[in-house]
């Protein structure tokens, strides 16, 4: 169990406003003129209308009275792959994507199943569904782990996170990508993590980005950190880590100093292992 201390009732009823709102700000429709994308036959997204424009005389592209059709004649497996970073390529020149990740996410149907890999800059043009996995770290006494995202960022520089974030690439379990990222974000080993509970799944964001939709589900784990773990960046995307009080956390968030995700994470986790007193 957290040992959350109870927090005032005041403290509760901002968590439970503030909840309202962001959960509010991201269900958003997907971009106007979008149209639903079927990728190998499967329904699996929303084709942001830059992207339509981009591949209007490309073969590949079929518009269909309920949708765009991409690949209908290829199967799942190394050609579509390809097929698809080809087409991740045309879109980045088209000046479509707004960067070039050189990472695959994975592509998913209607039903979950996963069945290609796409570059991970392309996911917002097609409205395609991430994973994104967060620890929720905490002291023994309480406290949260905290992170601020470096400047050097493109989303969110500056801005406060969880200690632990990062989206589950191709190929990997939601737990083979909760541990890589801690490694990479904050330097923990797998020992450092014994005791966080199940993954469990908050919410479904869908947000309009000047990329395209946000498709994402938010599947967050906690964590007590033993008081000889020392967090440390190891990838360069975080410039400060530091512990901060519910009650802080409760402050900073209402002053808009976390990112919209991070928020979403926060504030289940502190709602979710309080009670007011």
């Amino acid at each position: 169990m957290i040992p959350v201390p109870a927090l005032p009732t005041v403290a509760i009823e901002t968590l439970q406003r503030l909840q309202q709102r962001y959960q509010q700000q991201s269900e958003s429709s997907p971009v106007p003129a979008s149209r639903p994308l079927r990728i190998a036959g499967r329904l699996c997204g929303w084709l942001d209308p830059a992207a339509q424009a981009a591949l209007i005389d490309d073969p590949a592209c079929i518009r269909q009275d309920d949708g765009m059709a991409l690949f209908h004649d290829i199967p799942p497996g190394p050609a579509l792959d390809e097929a698809l970073a080809a087409l991740a390529l045309k879109l980045r020149d088209a000046g479509c994507l707004r960067t070039w990740r050189d990472e695959t996410l994975p592509v998913t149907d209607a039903s979950g199943q996963v069945f290609a890999a796409l570059e991970r800059g392309a996911v917002r043009p097609f409205g395609l569904l991430t994973f994104a996995l967060h620890l929720n770290a905490w002291t023994p006494e309480g406290d949260l782990w905290i992170a601020q995202r470096a400047l050097t960022k493109s989303t969110d520089p500056g801005m406060w996170d969880t200690l632990v974030g990062g989206l589950a690439a191709y190929g990997e379990s939601m737990e083979t990508a909760l541990l890589r990222e801690s490694a990479e974000e904050a330097g923990l080993a797998p020992a450092d993590l014994n005791s966080r509970s199940p993954l469990r799944t908050i919410w479904r964001v869908r947000s309009r980005l000047p990329e395209g939709y946000q498709l994402e589900d938010i599947i967050v784990s906690d964590c007590i950190l033993s008081p000889d773990v020392r967090p440390a960046n190891q990838d360069g995307e975080v410039m400060a880590i530091r512990t901060a009080s519910p009650l802080e956390v409760t402050a900073m968030l209402e002053a808009g100093d976390f990112t919209q995700e991070a928020a979403l994470v926060l504030i289940e986790g502190l709602l979710h292992y309080s009670q007011a007193t």
